[in-house]
């Protein structure tokens, strides 16, 4: 295995993060809220849309891109809080540090945008995402909510979701109200 790389994408590279992005619904699609029979239809002008509205960041062997991670602001109103999100590693890499180099360029994204926290949506019941998460520095906090898979079909929810926090400030205790 060569060097992984990670770096953010252009908005230019919209194609790029669109078959990333394709390729991790088909391998994973219990992972995801959406399918890539969905988004497949997506027109061009949506994938670029999508490439402005967050940082899209890849990881790459060689020029091969495996994996992907998204970070931007949260749907809730407090501007401190920055969301990760869309993490997926290629099967073959997977538990050799390529999640690990994501998630550290994502927080360092997220310094970099001046923003106070980072939150992470992880399944309750995944023990190994958890796991993970927790031992970068993510931690958890009361904050829950149902998760819908694209494999749903009649929408039943069966999992949770608890958001687990970084602080990015001088505070790692500091917990944002908008997550508890």
């Amino acid at each position: 295995m060569t060097d992984i790389t990670v770096r953010a994408l252009g908005d230019e590279e919209w194609q790029v993060y669109r078959d990333v992005r394709l390729t991790a619904l088909r391998e994973a699609p219990d992972a995801f809220a959406a399918s890539v029979s969905q988004e497949e239809k997506f027109d061009d002008d949506l994938w670029q849309a999508r490439v402005k509205r967050s940082r899209r960041l890849v990881a790459e062997d060689g020029e091969k891109v495996v994996g992907v991670v998204s970070v931007g602001s949260t749907k809730g109103d407090d501007e401190r809080v920055s969301e990760l999100f869309g993490l997926w590693v290629s099967p073959e890499l997977r538990g050799k540090g390529v999640a690990w180099k994501l998630v550290d360029a994502g927080v360092r994204q997220a310094r970099q945008d001046s923003y106070d926290f980072v939150l992470y949506w992880v399944g309750t019941d995944n023990g190994r995402a958890v796991a993970f998460a927790s031992s970068f520095g993510f931690r958890p906090t009361d904050g829950r909510r149902p998760m819908q898979s694209s494999s749903s079909d009649d929408g039943d929810v069966s999992e949770n979701e608890m958001a687990m926090v970084y602080p990015l400030g001088d505070d790692p205790g500091a917990v944002p109200s908008s997550v508890l």
